[in-house]
């Protein structure tokens, strides 16, 4: 029985991924067409088509996404959006809940993926973590952004969680430049990515409930540089507490 459900599981995993490519071809005309735009305005283009494609594909592919908020109305904008990053999923998630322009920092080497790829350039403000002056560039890009009224999105992680607890330890990027440029943080959760798409199997992919929780906004307001670890701690405990809160009390499949 357990070797059917296996071949079942990656037929299931395969459909998905035929059906996210061809979900890519088919909007990569609008994609291109947005990419002329410019940075600004072709990004908010190129972002807004992705959220249609997140909806064509998470309900192809049986995923439903209820969005919990847990304070909305102090929610403000622009923001630093960061979550948990555990999953392969968590990506298309993004675009699912967050329906507002935002520029997402993400990995460079994910640009060499075939029609993806080019995509992702146009949607994603790049950053290769290997080359400080990169990086530097990357965080001007994410500041500039604020400025202009657009929330940036990061994965405080950095890459994925694979030990055993809710949270790996946080890097100073997102809560350095929060100080820095004065701006709230918005955590969200997704609790239950990993159980749709484990990390360690693209062959994991399975139909059911995947959630998003909107934590409560933290100020920057009482915090400079040189407290920047005890700002990454409070949102950390606050993050790693939900994860437990929301993993523990589901009943969900």
């Amino acid at each position: 029985m357990k070797f059917l459900e296996r071949i079942a599981l990656v037929l299931f995993s395969l459909y998905g991924f035929i059906a996210f490519t061809i979900l890519l071809l088919v909007l990569l005309p609008a994609f291109f067409i947005a990419s002329l735009y410019g940075k600004v305005k072709g990004g908010n283009m190129i972002y807004a088509i992705c959220g249609i494609w997140a909806d064509i594909w998470l309900f192809l592919i049986g995923i439903r996404v209820p969005i919990i908020h847990e304070a909305k109305p102090s929610e403000e904008r622009p923001c630093i959006f960061i979550a948990n990053h555990i999953s392969y999923l968590d990506i298309p998630m993004i675009v699912k809940v967050i329906r507002e322009p935002v520029r997402v920092l993400g990995k460079q080497e994910m640009a060499g993926i075939p029609i993806f790829g080019f995509v992702y350039r146009n949607a994603v403000i790049m950053v290769n973590r290997k080359d400080a002056a990169q990086r530097a560039r990357s965080v001007g890009v994410l500041k500039k952004m604020l400025m202009q009224g657009i929330s940036i999105f990061i994965f405080p992680e950095g890459t994925f969680n694979e030990t055993d607890h809710p949270l790996k330890s946080f890097y100073d990027g997102a809560f350095r430049i929060a100080i820095e440029t004065q701006t709230s943080i918005q955590p969200i959760i997704f609790p239950d990515t990993v159980k749709r798409l484990w990390h360690g199997s693209v062959f994991s992919l399975n139909p059911g409930t995947s959630r998003a929780v909107y934590l409560p906004m933290v100020s920057v307001k009482d915090y400079d540089l040189q407290h920047i670890p005890e700002l990454k701690n409070k949102v950390f405990d606050e993050m790693a507490d939900a994860l437990n809160r929301y993993q523990k009390n589901s009943h969900i499949d």
